[in-house]
């Protein structure tokens, strides 16, 4: 028999003593962390180099189901998702504040389980845990990661630096989360029905992985950086390509043209959104939580980009502003139109 873990209630602990204990095991990797956690804001000095900020809520049932997001996949996950952010600035992360609103039936082996997650990440990309807050929440778990970044003024991308000809690529492939999704979905239902099945998860290793446990594409700037490729424009894909095709055409006033033919897309998520009644394409521009990264480049980087490894061009950008098509398989044009998830 497996020796039972004890379980710690929150109010054992309090709030200083669950901070003291999740912090007890934090490590610095950044000369640029002059102060972490202990003190009322970390301080960081990035000389100079430009400071970039961005943050991401992450909400119980909105954004994450606990049927079945394990507790420490969700920690990796909030963290590298905001990791995401500042490497499609063409910057680095450094450092990273974690606030969170927990219910009670979350013990402290539970939020330990989590920030085992935020660690694992901070690790792997080496980013500085340096601080956060916790407060009590009657809704379910509420995670908000505010991420530091830097990067010299000149090397920083923006949205808005596309222009009429720039080659359109995107890293990796698309679609493999949201079909991801689709299967955890259909075991959660059929779990609903019958609490003493099995899921059916043989086979779906990689779209599982890539809902659950998203990586940043930190190695596609380093391989641009190394190859002198500065993109013109960039944005991760978190809301579907669609959504993200048209955010650079909005903040470049620039139109784009789209091959459905090239967009990358694994065999597994094909089949499985083929086993859904769902057009394989249709995943990749609207599904969203790929975090790939979408980004343009000039035609003089034809040959840098061509052949990069795990780097795909899949249109280029047209002076028709606002105007973004979609080149299909059987050369019909229709355009392109954000139809993934909504907030609000």
């Amino acid at each position: 028999m497996s020796e039972e873990k004890n379980i710690t209630s929150l109010s054992d602990l309090g709030e200083f003593g669950l901070i003291d204990r999740l912090a007890a095991n934090i490590k610095i990797y950044n000369k640029s962390t002059g102060k972490g956690i202990g003190d009322d804001a970390a301080v960081i000095n990035h000389g100079d180099e430009e400071t970039l900020v961005s943050v991401d809520i992450l909400c119980e049932g909105i954004h994450f189901d606990m049927t079945y997001c394990p507790l420490k996949h969700l920690g990796y996950k909030a963290a590298v998702v905001n990791f995401s952010d500042i490497y499609a600035m063409n910057g680095t992360p450094t450092q990273i504040v974690v606030g969170m609103g927990i219910s009670s039936k979350y013990s402290v082996e539970a939020i330990e389980e989590i920030y085992r997650g935020i660690r694992l990440a901070c690790d792997h990309y080496h980013v500085d845990l340096v601080g956060g807050d916790t407060t009590a929440s009657r809704s379910g778990l509420f995670l908000s990661i505010t991420v530091i970044g830097k990067a010299k003024k000149e090397d920083i991308v923006y949205r808005s630096g596309a222009k009429p000809n720039d080659l359109l690529c995107v890293s990796g492939d698309l679609g493999a989360a949201y079909t991801g999704l689709l299967i955890l979905e259909r075991e959660k239902a059929a779990f609903m029905e019958d609490p003493n099945m099995q899921p059916e998860f043989a086979g779906y290793d990689y779209i599982l992985e890539r809902q659950l446990k998203p990586e940043a594409r930190w190695d596609i700037v380093k391989r641009l950086k190394d190859a002198g490729v500065k993109p013109t424009s960039m944005i991760d894909v978190s809301d579907g390509l669609a959504s993200e095709v048209l955010h650079l055409c909005k903040e470049s006033k620039v139109g784009c043209t789209v091959y459905e033919e090239r967009i990358p897309m694994n065999h597994k998520t094909i089949q499985t959104a083929k086993d859904f009644n769902i057009v394989p394409c249709v995943a990749a521009l609207n599904g969203g939580e790929d975090y790939e990264l979408l980004f343009t480049v000039a035609q003089s980087d034809y040959e840098k980009v061509k052949d990069m490894e795990d780097v795909r061009i899949i249109g280029y950008m047209t002076a028709d502003e606002g105007q973004a098509n979609l080149i299909t398989s059987d050369n019909c044009q229709v355009p392109i139109e954000a139809q993934g998830f909504k907030h609000f």
